[in-house]
């Protein structure tokens, strides 16, 4: 009764069809107008039919390439190369052998270094440079050469290892604020030896003078055969001191010996009166020099010399480096 109502029988309804028909009409006119008005500039517009089946596998392609390409980059070179040998041996075919790359010729640049190092480089040992050698030569210039980090094992032997300081154990104080030897950390008593360091390198003997701080236990080590040449602290004032010292008795000596020349050219002056010995013995003193005696024992005249600020900072650090 109710299709009968609505008008899908076969009855007619009341209300006619075409009226519904005209209504429908203006609202899609009025839709499409209030879609014009709102569409936004970069809006795009909307798909009405099915894609294509060639659409939707560029865009699958697209994807996967995506995926494919982050997975790769994830990757070190090592394992990506591994990926791609595998991909084309389960695509081509093959073996996994043929493609095994043989490690005796892998060198990284620590082994350069290694074949190339050199304790001292000379003029004559950078020509005909290479890239080995411009590599050791570059690890080379980044050592701190001041103190030497010394290998104590084999000191029965008379057998020891130096090597040069690396700016983290400089930053430390190993080898000048601590022991030098690398298996003692001792800074008690330090004592600063000079070693004549004599080396084969690359079918040469060579040597050089290296300086080493050792803790006492550590210096009877060095000095186990022989007694090494010991740095004693030495600065520039004590240097100065001991050259007034030396300067003033040579003065001493020179004007006693022309006293003595004197008294034996004139004897017979030594009867005369006192004002007459005076006048000889002051003319004959310094050759024309109106000092006297207690003049002469007073020593050398003391020089002030104004030190510049360089001068002044190199004597503050110079026990520093000993």
């Amino acid at each position: 009764m109710t299709n009968y109502a609505r008008g899908f029988g076969e009855y007619d309804s009341d209300f006619s069809d075409e009226d519904d028909g005209k209504e429908k009409d203006a609202d899609r006119s009025r839709l499409k107008k209030d879609e014009a008005l709102l569409k936004k500039p970069f809006q795009k517009d909307r798909h009405v039919k099915v894609a294509h089946k060639k659409v939707a596998a560029d865009e699958w392609d697209r994807e996967e390439a995506r995926n494919r390409r982050v997975h790769l980059i994830s990757m070190d070179a090592f394992a990506r190369h591994q990926k791609y040998v595998n991909d084309y041996i389960l695509y081509y075919g093959g073996k996994l052998q043929d493609f095994q790359h043989s490690k005796e010729s892998n060198k990284t640049d620590l082994d350069v270094i290694r074949e190339n190092h050199r304790f001292l480089w000379e003029e004559e040992d950078e020509d005909d440079m290479t890239w080995e050698k411009k590599l050791a030569k570059k690890y080379y210039d980044k050592l701190f050469k001041e103190y030497c980090i010394a290998d104590l094992s084999r000191y029965k032997e008379n057998k020891f290892g130096f090597r040069w300081r690396v700016e983290k154990e400089v930053i430390a104080g190993k080898g000048q604020f601590s022991c030098g030897n690398k298996r003692c950390d001792e800074k008690e008593g330090l004592k600063s030896w000079e070693v004549n360091f004599g080396y084969e390198e690359h079918g040469e003997k060579r040597n050089a003078l290296v300086k080493l701080r050792l803790c006492p236990e550590c210096s009877c080590r060095l000095n186990f055969h022989h007694r090494r040449r010991e740095i004693q602290p030495t600065t520039k004032k004590r240097k100065a001191k001991t050259e007034r010292e030396e300067s003033s008795r040579k003065k001493k000596k020179t004007s006693h010996s022309q006293k003595n020349t004197n008294t034996k050219d004139h004897p017979t002056e030594k009867h005369t009166n006192s004002s007459e010995t005076d006048s000889s013995d002051t003319d004959g003193g310094e050759g024309g020099d109106d000092k006297t005696d207690s003049e002469f024992w007073k020593g050398a005249t003391h020089e002030t010399d104004e030190k510049t600020r360089e001068e002044e900072f190199d004597d503050y650090f110079q026990d520093m480096f000993l």
